[in-house]
């Protein structure tokens, strides 16, 4: 009999072996998951908690039971918060999506300008949401901006924010100027990513670089294409400060989204309890947007072919 064990292993033996490869222990995790529950589960919970209160933010929480969901259900100015919410989000995924791919598809070529003009490019996303906010409040003011100059010559009126669609679309084109850019680059590595050997094959049938761009570039971003959307989703609900500077609202109601009437109706009218409760239901809104996204796409069942290198 030989003294040494066999080196062949079984087919099961062999796929257990490459799994466990490069793997790091769960201890790695800690860190991170002890980060989520504190700054993001525990103030959820919070949240929760106090949707179903009566709180004016000074004195003790009043349990109300289900006051506060009831009133929201009823309540249409919640609701028209909730479709200018929607409307916004979906201005914003058709305005930035195209743009981005574009943009982050040409950025992971080899041009000699691109390096330059990517990192130009790229500047709005390292400004502060306030700072441009208020850059593009000085710009579009009738009386003393640029558009009172240019807006006539282009077509645009100067008093765009006075009007109910031209103050949503100017709320939509500023996130998108400042966050087009980080999707440029979600873009740019997975563009990065493709196989040339797919290319360079669909050179050698004939393939132009549109009929390229549309059956490799596309499908090989498809998953791409859906981390981006969820993210500019979830970002777009969210929106917040551009409001709050730009229009506060208005003109009347017209820009009052979720988040700023969560804000209003939390810190002007001290109706904290309520505020908890549309802060729980945009959570619950963003989720379940994120969540059809990733089911519809089939996103949840990919599998990375280099896991562990």
């Amino acid at each position: 009999m030989s003294d040494h064990t066999p080196v062949a292993k079984t087919r099961g033996d062999r796929k257990a072996a490459v799994g466990n490869v490069g793997r790091p222990p769960v201890g790695w995790a800690v860190p991170g998951i002890v980060f989520f529950v504190v700054f993001a589960i525990v103030p959820l919970g919070i949240a929760v908690y106090l949707s179903f209160c009566d709180w004016d933010g000074l004195n003790s929480p009043t349990m109300t039971g289900l006051d506060n969901w009831t009133r929201l259900f009823k309540d249409s100015e919640f609701g028209q918060a909730a479709w200018l919410s929607l409307l916004l989000t979906t201005i914003s995924w058709v305005f930035q999506t195209p743009v981005a791919l574009l943009l982050g598809v040409w950025a992971a070529g080899r041009q000699r300008s691109r390096a330059v003009l990517s990192a130009v490019f790229f500047i709005p996303l390292l400004l502060s949401t306030t700072a441009i906010a208020m850059l593009f409040r000085a710009l579009l003011d009738p009386n003393f901006g640029v558009i009172k100059s240019i807006g006539p010559w282009i077509g645009v009126d100067p008093n765009v924010m006075g009007s109910s669609t031209g103050a949503l679309l100017v709320v939509a084109f500023v996130g998108g100027w400042q966050f087009m850019p980080f999707h440029t680059l979600i873009y740019q590595g997975g563009a990065r990513q493709i196989p040339d050997v797919l290319y360079q094959a669909a050179s050698i049938d004939g393939a132009g670089m549109v009929r390229q761009f549309f059956h490799i570039t596309l499908p090989q971003l498809r998953h791409t294409m859906t981390t981006s959307s969820v993210l500019m989703i979830v970002g777009s609900l969210t929106y917040f400060d551009t409001v709050l500077i730009m229009t506060r609202g208005g003109p009347g109601t017209d820009t009052t989204i979720l988040p700023y009437l969560m804000y209003r109706t939390g810190f002007q009218t001290y109706d904290l309890g309520y505020a908890a409760a549309i802060a729980t239901a945009l959570v619950i809104v963003a989720t379940g947007i994120s969540l059809l996204m990733v089911r519809l796409t089939g996103f949840g069942s990919m599998r990375s072919t280099r896991e562990g290198m």
